[in-house]
């Protein structure tokens, strides 16, 4: 993907924010800043819920043993077909 340069004027105080928060996630201001404005416009949230999906789909089974398919609300027949 083809990066556009942005620059944006901000207090020290915000900018000493962004170091510190990009630096404790590991990673640079520019993916920090870009990370957030991902976060405003939904596409994080909807990477988010899909990986969350999967991570049920895949776990599903210790779920059920360990909580057991019942302590759902309308989970009645789940478990049956599922796998």
């Amino acid at each position: 993907m083809a990066k556009t340069q942005l620059n944006v004027r901000v207090d020290e105080g915000t900018a000493r924010a962004a170091r510190e928060r990009a630096l404790a996630r590991g990673m640079s201001v520019n993916r920090y800043i870009e990370e957030l404005v991902r976060q405003d416009t939904g596409e994080v949230g909807h990477t988010f819920v899909e990986a969350a999906a999967d991570f049920m789909k895949q776990y599903e089974a210790v779920f059920a043993e360990e909580f057991g398919d019942d302590r759902a609300p309308g989970a009645e027949g789940t478990r049956e077909g599922r796998r």
